[in-house]
């Protein structure tokens, strides 16, 4: 988890946004796991198809960014068959405001 990369990937709107609606999934898609089998827990993931229509951009673009907030240490993703759900990572994000609380 290096915070440069963090620092760029929260430095978009859009990103920005994705990070907050994970924080409540539930209240800004309420229609997640729709795709999957009921056994199925997307543990509060997200369907890269959800992100983006809420999101209204294009889901290569909405790929890159999830792909990025991913390898920053900002996600989590969980796969069943063709579908990828995103979640919080909310231990890095915990380790992230503390090292912005002790060390910026």
């Amino acid at each position: 988890m290096e915070p440069i990369d963090i620092f760029k990937a929260l430095s978009n709107e859009t990103r920005l946004n994705i990070l907050k609606w994970l924080k409540e999934p539930e209240k800004h898609f309420p229609k997640q796991g729709a795709h999957l089998p009921k056994e199925v827990s997307t543990e509060g993931g997200v369907c890269v198809g959800d992100i983006q229509e809420k999101a209204k951009t294009s889901q290569s673009t909405v790929s890159h960014y999830l792909n990025m907030m991913q390898k920053a240490g900002l996600l989590e993703s969980v796969r069943y068959g063709q579908w990828t759900y995103y979640r919080r990572n909310e231990e890095n994000i915990h380790q992230i405001a503390e090292y912005v609380k002790t060390e910026i």
